[in-house]
C-alpha cells in the first residue's frame, strides 16, 4: 500500500502536514486550506503557493508546497470590490 502525504513549508522554515494537494499560485490561509474568492477584505495572513517538491520513499509520496506570504497590497486584487 502507498500513502500520499502532503505538507506547507512556511517561508521561516516550518512545516506542517495538510490534507490535500495545492495548486501554484493558489492562496491558502495558516492552516493550508484554499482561500475562497473574492475575498471580504484584504486585512487576512494569507500565503502564495510558489513551488511544489515531491519527494517518493518506499512506501509513500511526500508532496512540499512552499508558501510566500502575500502583502495586504497584493491582496487587494482578490477582494470584491
Amino acid at each position: 500500500m502507498r500513502f500520499e502525504e502532503y505538507f506547507i513549508i512556511f517561508p521561516e522554515g516550518d512545516v506542517q502536514e495538510i490534507p490535500g494537494r495545492l495548486r501554484i499560485g493558489e492562496l491558502v490561509d495558516l492552516n493550508g486550506h484554499t482561500l475562497p474568492l473574492p475575498l471580504a477584505d484584504n486585512r487576512i495572513i494569507a500565503f502564495k503557493v510558489a513551488g511544489i517538491r515531491i519527494r517518493e520513499e518506499r512506501n509513500a509520496t511526500e508532496h512540499y508546497h512552499r508558501l510566500e506570504l502575500v502583502s495586504a497590497s497584493e491582496l487587494n486584487a482578490y477582494v470584491r470590490h
